[in-house]
């Protein structure tokens, strides 16, 4: 039974995403669950599923219930990452489309700028890797990264491509902090953090929160005038650390990817508007790789000559994604909401004319686990 168009986003929003003003990580995901509900014309009392995953909260869902006051009849708190999010549309779209609940909030803030070195995080240390004095995660990138460049050629100037394009769509967005433009040679000669990986090459660290929300698509038709329809999902993992990483060129995207596309029955070519997470821009290329815009090793080629850059024949990152807009510990909340934004036309000088279709696709700790989804205004 597939799950292809049963279900639709209906609502999707963030809280003040650079500063916390004092908020809770729960805090900012209630304004941020306040804010779509209401694009939604839903109240707090319609949800009876809540989704959401948190490097702060052991038991996110209930922390969440007991701030908001309300009492869901499903609940998930399924922890993969960054791309939990991305992968709670495939399970709130199973549990609408089964009847176990009618409207599914999917929530997540942090307040990790804010906290800083006081950040108190639920992850554990990896026995094989932090007695060696690997810096998790940027040391495990900067692995990657070398693997990359030895087995493929890529080079340093062709990652710093990648940071350039989200920059220059991040001086499109009003909510970007950083619009001075960015160049090749300013990510080159910014800190070496992990060779071979510069501080240009690494995500912001900001503060955020973010939810949408999801409803049947026959409820949803009657709620807004255009619904953001899921029309495919894809899950897969395979290690926790870099350590456990059976190949550090290529990741599970090959098959999350590929399970969200068949199950839409589209092609990458129909996608307007493609969103990856960016943490590093090692990780947004072997990415663009696996999903399959280019072959294995020829993502270094594929990214040069502004392709990413607004005007590029690839509208990828469009807010300016985890390098120049914002990165509060897990990315894939915002990935959906800008994807949300440019489907429904609301994406200011940074739209995307005419778009209807958008990949989201995310990625959890160093690269181990990946869950994509196809998303369309179009209504069959």
């Amino acid at each position: 039974m597939s799950i292809s168009r049963k279900v639709a986003i209906v609502g999707a929003a963030e809280s003040d995403v650079f500063e916390s003003d004092g908020r809770s990580p729960v805090g900012l995901m209630a304004q941020a669950i306040a804010r779509a509900l209401e694009q939604a014309g839903l109240q707090k009392s319609d949800v009876d599923g809540l989704f959401s995953a948190s490097a702060y909260y052991y038991m996110p869902v209930l922390n969440l219930t007991e701030y908001l006051g309300i009492h869901p009849r499903h609940a998930d708190s399924s922890t993969i990452g960054g791309c939990s999010f991305v992968s709670h549309i495939q399970h709130a779209a199973a549990a609408i489309n089964a009847g176990l609940c009618e409207v599914a909030v999917v929530a997540y803030g942090s307040t990790q700028r804010t906290d800083g070195r006081r950040l108190v995080s639920i992850a554990e240390p990896s026995p094989y890797e932090l007695p060696y004095g690997l810096i998790y995660p940027i040391s495990s990138f900067g692995l990657i990264a070398q693997r990359h460049m030895a087995q493929y050629g890529t080079t340093s100037e062709q990652l710093a491509e990648i940071a350039v394009a989200a920059r220059e769509w991040a001086m499109l967005n009003p909510r970007a902090r950083y619009k001075q433009p960015l160049t090749v040679d300013d990510v080159l000669s910014s800190p070496l953090i992990s060779s071979p990986l510069h501080k240009l090459d690494c995500c912001l660290v900001t503060d955020g929160g973010g939810a949408f929300v999801l409803t049947s698509s026959e409820r949803a038709r009657d709620l807004t005038p255009k619904p953001v329809y899921v029309e495919g999902t894809g899950e897969a993992i395979n290690h926790r650390y870099v350590s456990g990483m059976p190949d550090l060129t290529t990741t599970e995207a090959v098959h999350s990817s590929r399970r969200a596309l068949q199950m839409s029955g589209r092609k990458l070519s129909e996608m307007d508007t493609i969103h990856l997470y960016d943490a590093f821009t090692i990780s947004a290329l072997i990415q663009l790789e696996d999903i399959g815009f280019c072959a294995k090793g020829e993502g270094g080629a594929f990214v040069e000559g502004g392709r990413l850059a607004p005007g590029g024949s690839l509208a990828l990152n469009t807010n300016g994604g985890g390098l120049s807009y914002c990165h509060p510990g897990m990315l894939g909340m915002f990935e959906v909401i800008e994807a949300v934004r440019q489907l429904r036309g609301e994406a200011g000088e940074r739209q995307v004319p005419n778009a209807s279709t958008s990949l989201v696709h995310g990625m959890g700790a160093t690269l181990a686990a990946h869950a994509t989804a196809v998303l369309s205004t179009e209504d069959w």
